[in-house]
Formats: C-alpha cells, sequence, structure tokens
C-alpha cells in the first residue's frame, strides 16, 4: 500500500528564501506539495540586514495558524488592538481579519500553517476599517 503525501523534514534541511514580505525568510516545510496545495507550512524568521516595513492588510485564507518558536512579534488586530507574542504564543487569525505587524525581535521565528496554501494578500487603508 502507498501512502500519498508522507513528507519528513529535519531541521539540517534547512533552506530559507525570501518571501511574502522582504524583511522576513522562509523555510518551506512540504506540506504544501505534499497536500498538493491544500495547506502551507513553513518557518518565518526574521532575515538579517533588512528594514522592517508593514502595512495593513488581510489575507483571504480559510485558517491561519502562528506559533512563535522563538522572540517575540507583535501585532495589531482588527477588533483587538495590540497583541504581543512571545516564544510559545500562539494566534488563529481568522479569515479576513485586517491587521499589520508592528515590530519583532531580530531572532524572531514562527511555525506558520496556512489554508489554503496559495492564498491572496490584500493591502487595506487601516487595521480598523
Amino acid at each position: 500500500m502507498s501512502i500519498q503525501g508522507f513528507v519528513a523534514t529535519h531541521a539540517k534541511d534547512t533552506h530559507f528564501e525570501r518571501g511574502l514580505r522582504a524583511f522576513f525568510e522562509y523555510r518551506d516545510l512540504g506540506i504544501k506539495a505534499a497536500t498538493q496545495g491544500r495547506v502551507a507550512a513553513h518557518v518565518i524568521r526574521a532575515a538579517a540586514g533588512t528594514e522592517f516595513a508593514s502595512q495593513p492588510h488581510l489575507h483571504r485564507t480559510e485558517f491561519q495558524l502562528v506559533y512563535v518558536l522563538k522572540g517575540w512579534i507583535e501585532f495589531e488586530y482588527e477588533g483587538q488592538g495590540r497583541v504581543r507574542l512571545e516564544a510559545g504564543s500562539c494566534v488563529h487569525q481568522p479569515p479576513g481579519i485586517r491587521h499589520r505587524e508592528l515590530g519583532h525581535s531580530d531572532d524572531v521565528e514562527m511555525l506558520e500553517i496556512v489554508l489554503p496554501a496559495d492564498f491572496s494578500t490584500e493591502v487595506v487603508a487601516s487595521v480598523n476599517g
């Protein structure tokens, strides 16, 4: 019997690339390929030597979870205000919630799981409207 979609990645396989945000690097965990694009999972870390800049935006997703592995990151969320996440913190970002990043530590690392893997991001005028 063949089990399709099985994937295992290891720390020694670490390969980060620039992605959605220029000030972050992303490590693909192979979940997108294993699930035929239904789910994406990656580790995100601060890109050394880059300048932080963030605009209010939203993501067209069905599910998005962020778990902080190291350091800290702070967001402003529609209807929630300022939320600081530190190592061990987890946030579920509901579909379409307006938000923006306010800042992060130089050593921040996060696990992000998103459904679907290919989602759109829209810049909005503000977090609250």
